[in-house]
């Protein structure tokens, strides 16, 4: 029995504490894989999980954190051996299973993957969910047709996790990024991860929705969804597309028929959480290979510990964190 440490969320009545708290392996779930976690990340999701009666989780305590990077300790599968380096996102990790704020994490064998050669745990956690995102974002784009031929790609949420890897990963694949930010005043950064235009929330959204505006964009890629998405749609060129993979501005998504019937625009929905392991490994490949940004990766990152986490969530949750967010166990 192994004795460490995790970031642990109780629930009594209506009030929750979270704190580090000392476990052992047997507080874990029971599952498949043993794993001594290295490296975990900050992602909004967690953030909301934190909160009081937020609508994620179903069952208290929960150990936070939907991505965790490290090496097997113990393995009831035979795909997964003692000492193999393994990733795992997503699926019910660190919302309704244990996650990645804890040295040690018990995860179902369906739900890792192995990391792949050219990349470093701590690299696989600087992707994580966010990355994974915004890569998936730019594989069904390109299946859809888009290639940089075509014309400038919009990203918005600019500065956050997939906002951040989307134009790091375009600009290595030799794309126009247009990059939409509320926040002008980190334009250099994103210059310095690739951007070669830095819009304004309101140049992309002034608070009209036309139902057809002048074409502007090949492609979007959108962790933001709402009104601004309605408004984006109707300026997408003729067969463009966004990927939609958020809601930080709204479920509602007031758009027309005249994008979709008279320039024959796509709407594709970006879900990462129960993407298919074909495709799951198929795209860590990717961001091990084609898409990674090696000259834009340092820039973008940040490492924590366990005892920054409460307000580091909260940074988040309040839009006030720049690019990506490491968690070192």
């Amino acid at each position: 029995m192994t004795t460490f440490q995790a970031y642990r969320i109780t629930r009594e009545d209506d009030t929750i504490n979270a704190e580090i708290e000392e476990l052992t392996t047997e507080d874990l779930p029971e599952s498949d894989v043993l794993i001594r976690v290295r490296y975990s990340s900050v992602n909004f999701k967690d953030g909301m999980v934190s909160q009081p009666n937020n609508s994620l989780v179903k069952e208290y305590p929960i150990v936070p954190g939907i991505d965790l990077a490290g090496e097997v300790v113990e393995s009831k599968d035979s795909r997964f051996q003692s000492g193999d380096q393994v990733i795992a996102t997503s699926y019910e990790i660190g919302v309704n299973h244990f996650g990645g704020y804890s040295e040690y994490a018990n995860i179902p064998a369906d739900w890792i993957v192995p990391l792949p050669e050219n990349l470093t745990l701590e690299e696989s956690m600087l992707y994580g969910t966010a990355g994974f995102t915004a890569a998936l974002s730019i594989h069904r784009l390109e299946l859809n047709g888009l290639s940089p031929e075509k014309g400038p790609v919009l990203v918005t949420g600019a500065t956050g996790g997939v906002g951040s890897m989307a134009i790091a990963m375009l600009t290595k694949r030799g794309y126009q990024v247009e990059a939409s930010t509320g926040s002008k005043e980190q334009s250099n950064y994103l210059e310095g991860i690739g951007a070669d235009r830095i819009l304004s929330r309101e140049d992309v959204y002034n608070g009209t929705i036309k139902p057809l505006a002048s074409s502007r964009w090949a492609a979007a890629i959108d962790p933001v969804g709402g009104e601004p998405l309605a408004s984006i749609l109707s300026q997408l060129k003729y067969n463009g597309a966004a990927a939609l993979s958020g809601l930080t501005a709204g479920t509602k998504v007031p758009a027309q028929v005249y994008p979709f019937i008279l320039r024959g625009i796509s709407l594709i929905g970006i879900d990462s959480v129960n993407c298919p392991m074909e495709i799951r490994k198929a795209i860590w490949e990717r961001l091990a290979a084609d898409l990674k940004p090696e000259h834009a990766l340092d820039q973008m990152k940040s490492i924590i510990s366990l005892k920054d986490l409460p307000h580091t969530l909260q940074k988040i949750l309040n839009g006030n964190t720049q690019g990506r967010i490491i968690v070192k166990l």
